[in-house]
């Protein structure tokens, strides 16, 4: 009999081994700490899974990211050499991190947060001269399927939209940039920085003071917006929050963490011009995760490869 092993951190795994049984009949479906055959196993599926969870399991043929990121895989420190890594692309996932980056450029494209604030005051204000999408520039950090897919969903609501990637690539309608002076160059121009990138040792804590200096006035909208969806890694909170005191941030949306749950005491909950969010721009359905891990399986099994194999080496 094949195995499943799921390495799932604190996520109920209960439901998690239903939905694969259903999805992979006659497979058994185990979990670390169980007795079985190390040798049955042929696939891995995990979120924040234990260090070794992976580790002697000699027939193991491809471990599955069950979100997004697989930067937890990679802090495995056993995790198994030569083994593909496999990330989530799924349809449903990708719909609802769009829709969360194009809400949040309307909502600082209308200025709904000053409208909100005039709303508590009971002050009937009207800011003239607001700037049409057409006017404003959103420059992606991450041109992969997520970074793409918002980049057109921008792009039809009038927006400008210019895309960075490490490395060079070609994306239909889009302004594209790369490499280090690429990335000045779409930080200098971008009145909403998104960042959507995989967090790796180059991407580590690169939005920064450094960073947030090369962002424009923004004016039209109160000052740059920043909206990272990407991992918290990539942030320095300190930064950020000095950023908006000095008014180089306008706004930020953050819905990942250097910490998380993001701890009670961090000023970030209460500062007037941040949306906090519970790492949930991209919440995408279970049933559907684990449906498109099977279907890798099965067609893997049949002889078919691996599809979104991460490069081990970029970490993406």
């Amino acid at each position: 009999m094949n195995i499943l092993l799921l390495g799932i951190g604190a996520w109920d795994p209960e439901p998690w081994r239903t939905r694969f049984q259903t999805a992979l009949p006659g497979w058994r479906v185990v979990l670390p700490g169980e007795i079985f055959d190390r040798r049955a196993v042929r696939y891995a599926a995990a979120w924040k899974q234990p260090e070794g969870t992976f580790a002697d399991l000699p027939m193991l043929e491809a471990i599955f990211s069950l979100g997004a990121g697989v930067d937890h895989l990679f802090k495995d420190r056993r995790l198994p050499a030569g083994v593909p890594v496999v990330r989530v692309v799924d349809p449903d996932l990708t719909t609802r991190m769009s829709e969360y980056v194009v809400m949040h450029c309307l909502l600082a494209l209308r200025r709904v947060r000053v409208y909100d604030g005039f709303q508590r005051e009971r002050q009937w204000i009207d800011l003239r001269d607001q700037p049409q999408a057409s006017d404003i520039r959103v420059g992606i950090l991450g041109m992969g399927v997520l970074g793409q897919d918002s980049a057109a969903k921008l792009k039809a609501m009038g927006f400008q939209v210019a895309g960075w990637s490490r490395r060079p690539k070609v994306v239909e309608g889009v302004a594209m940039h790369h490499g280090a002076e690429g990335l000045d160059t779409l930080v200098g121009a971008s009145d909403i920085l998104v960042a959507m990138m995989p967090l790796t040792a180059e991407t580590t804590g690169i939005l920064n003071a450094t960073l947030f200096a090369k962002l424009p006035s923004a004016e039209a909208i109160g000052g740059p917006v920043l909206i990272n969806v990407g991992r918290g890694g990539l942030q320095n909170e300190a930064d950020i929050l000095a950023a908006l005191a000095s008014g180089k941030l306008g706004t930020a949306i953050l819905d990942v963490f250097q910490t998380e749950p993001l701890p009670e005491d961090s000023p970030l909950w209460s500062h007037p011009r941040v949306t906090v969010t519970p790492h949930n721009s991209a919440i995408s359905s279970p049933p559907a995760i684990a449906a498109y891990v099977a279907g890798q399986i099965r067609a893997h099994m049949d002889g078919a490869p691996l599809q979104n194999v991460v490069d081990p080496a970029h970490g993406y």
